[in-house]
């Protein structure tokens, strides 16, 4: 039987914290029943539940995630509880990740955890292929920030979509490592897409009760005009200047850009500074931390800084222009106050900014049909076996997953442009296909020796890991794909452009619903809950709005008062755990104490006395508490003397006159 609690403080003894009681179920749930999905707010401690989970595993992690600075940070905050990493990203030189890889694959470095982003993944056949070496061992595949998989999402990556794939390679069909997936948010259609992608049983989805973050005030503003939008920007920025802030754009250039705001703040005299995707991974994570630091306190940036990136203090996050819907909103206004207890948020926004986001950042997010026919000229001008490097072009980028699609282009294998920078080569097999072509090139190799792409890979990889081949320079990260037309047949485009057409209205919609909200619901904790409930939080839970000294979330400040004297006590309870005292049938006592013999008492506040509906429910209850719980429970009514009332009880609880 697992004892997380024992286990946490002898396997993480540094942390200082103790586990929550939803972080504990769903770390049992990957342990004892398999493959989950796990759906909590921004800063709930999403780490601790994979740390947790992949020590009780034992054998070695994956950990996929989106962003080089958010790898760097996990990967540092494990280092420091004394566990091995690797960190294999895009501010690595390219050889080192190859000897790295290989020292693995060799067992000359032992791992726990070893984090790549989905395009590494997706991309680079040696990474998998040392990997394989060692299957056996990967226990849990954890991947974070999993709304980004759907299709449908705010944050669509096609690299995070080609994961089953690679876990087919590593594994086989249908024999993963338990899959750990996280997220903050997620709405009905992105949920069914994702774990159908990974098998997730519907009894293995688990979301955390209250979803909201009401420590976080949300201001919404809307403007006539830009000029008007940026004189308030500015006041807000002058009034919260001593704080930590994060301002929110999705453009880069021009004045009310990133890079324009940013310059603008500097000449203002504010300690700031920019970030965008354009950035090296170091520029990155320097920006992470001077921000962290306090060298500077205010970020302009896109939203390449968000998921995952954790400053524990930031106090003010300012959208300067309106996100595309409500989970890409919650999940930025989440960067704030993630271990202090409040923070503002504000939104500001006018009709342009609506009417642009539609035309210029939805609908440009999509090619065009004349785009789809002229990227493909460059690829498709010969049917057949093709390598070519993908992360050259973001036109290919943009294009490939339609091609895909429709069945123009299949992905064969991972690859790179030919053997030339092979040497000192010891494996016979490998020597003959070296010396079967002149330019050495890679599809000229398969060919003349009439094997697969995948056997090629595979062939040099073996060499290369055994130490029977070396290479002058890092194996590239190139696509080894099959064309199947030379040119895109009116069937096939049709059907990339239903497939654009039905992803574009989602987007359209999702935006339309944002605002539909935004607009009519201005008050923050109405907004809040509106964007819980859209989430999928239960609607018996959305008046849980007060939050407490130990990080539960009641429906009252005198419940508050209850709480936080009862952590303060020492004894252990919990808040409206249901109780089922005959089979099928629940109730949900205000708090239920847990005693130090295991047996529990029923602490009920009663604070509506009075309305009908209330008192008749009521008195079902006592009934209930009478006939099954005689002598289990305890009163405390709404009074100004809640505090009195509620120490009175906790004294008569622990025997203290």
């Amino acid at each position: 039987m697992l004892d997380l609690d024992k286990d946490f403080k002898v396997l993480f003894p540094k942390l200082g914290f103790k586990l929550k009681e939803f972080q504990k179920k769903v770390i049992k749930n990957v342990v004892k029943k398999g493959s989950t999905l796990c759906i909590m707010p921004t800063g709930g401690g999403k780490s601790a539940i994979y740390w947790m989970a992949a020590a009780e595993l034992k054998g070695i992690s994956i950990v996929i995630s989106p962003l080089t600075a958010l790898i760097a940070e996990q990967a540092q905050k494990i280092k420091e509880q004394g566990y091995e990493t690797l960190e294999i990203h895009g501010g690595i030189d390219a050889m080192k990740q190859m000897n790295v890889m290989s020292d693995f694959a060799n067992k000359k470095i032992n791992p726990k955890f070893i984090f790549a982003s989905p395009e590494k993944i997706a991309t680079d056949g040696y990474f998998e292929y040392c990997l394989k070496q060692r299957k056996d061992e990967i226990k849990l595949i954890v991947i974070d920030e999993v709304h980004c998989v759907s299709q449908w999402g705010m944050s669509f990556r096609p690299f995070y979509k080609r994961i089953p794939d690679f876990l087919n390679n590593l594994y086989g069909e249908g024999k993963w490592a338990r899959i750990l997936a996280l997220t903050a948010t997620l709405n009905p259609m992105e949920l069914n897409d994702i774990c159908a992608s990974f098998m997730i049983e519907k009894d293995n989805i688990l979301k955390e009760t209250i979803l909201m973050r009401n420590e976080i005030q949300l201001h919404v503003m809307k403007f006539v005009n830009e000029e008007e939008k940026e004189r308030k920007f500015w006041e807000l920025i002058k009034m919260h200047r001593d704080e930590k802030i994060l301002v929110y754009l999705y453009r880069k250039k021009g004045d009310r850009g990133v890079e324009g705001l940013a310059q603008t703040a500097l000449h203002k005299g504010y300690k700031a500074t920019l970030f965008h995707g354009d950035m090296s991974a170091n520029e990155r994570m320097e920006v992470i931390e001077q921000y962290k630091s306090g060298e500077i306190n205010m970020v302009f940036a896109t939203n390449a800084f968000g998921m995952g990136v954790d400053i524990p203090d930031i106090k003010v996050v300012i959208h300067f222009m309106i996100p595309e819907s409500a989970e890409q909103y919650y999940q930025e206004v989440g960067r704030a106050a993630r271990k202090i207890s409040s923070a503002n948020a504000y939104l500001l926004y006018s009709n342009k900014n609506i009417d642009v986001k539609r035309k210029h950042f939805i609908d440009g997010s999509f090619p065009s049909e004349a785009k789809l026919r002229e990227v493909y000229k460059n690829i498709g001008k010969r049917a057949g076996c093709r390598v070519f490097q993908y992360f050259d072009n973001e036109d290919i980028q943009q294009c490939l997953p339609y091609y895909i699609k429709c069945g123009l282009i299949t992905l064969v294998a991972k690859g790179f442009s030919g053997l030339s920078e092979l040497y000192d080569i010891k494996d016979s097999i490998l020597q003959k296909y070296y010396n079967s072509t002149e330019a050495k090139g890679y599809v000229k190799t398969v060919k003349k020796n009439n094997i697969t792409p995948q056997e090629l890979s595979e062939a040099v990889y073996k060499a290369v890991l055994s130490g029977n081949a070396k290479l002058s320079k890092a194996l590239e990260r190139w696509l080894v794909i099959d064309v199947s037309d030379t040119e895109i047949s009116d069937e096939k485009m049709a059907i990339m452009l239903d497939d654009i057409a039905e992803k574009r209205k989602y987007k359209h919609d999702l935006l339309d619903y944002f605002v539909y909200l935004i607009e009519d619901n201005q008050d923050s904790q109405h907004l809040h809950q509106e964007i819980a409930r859209y989430l999928g939080m239960d609607k018996y839970h959305l008046n849980r709005i007060y939050k407490t000294v130990d990080g539960n979330q009641v429906r009252s400040k005198s419940e508050v008062i209850i709480c936080d004297l009862l952590a303060k006590s020492g004894l252990k309870y919990e808040y409206e755990r249901p109780l089922e005292y005959v089979p099928g049938k629940f109730i949900n006592p205000d708090f239920t104490i847990i005693l130090d013999d295991g047996s529990e008492l029923y602490w009920e506040h009663i604070g509506m006395l009075g309305n009908e509906k209330y008192n008749e429910n009521w008195l079902k209850k006592m009934d209930i508490y009478e006939r099954y719980y005689p002598g289990q429970l305890i009163k405390t009514y709404e009074t100004g003397a809640i505090s009195q009332d509620a120490e009175t009880e906790i004294n008569k609880i622990k025997g203290i006159d």
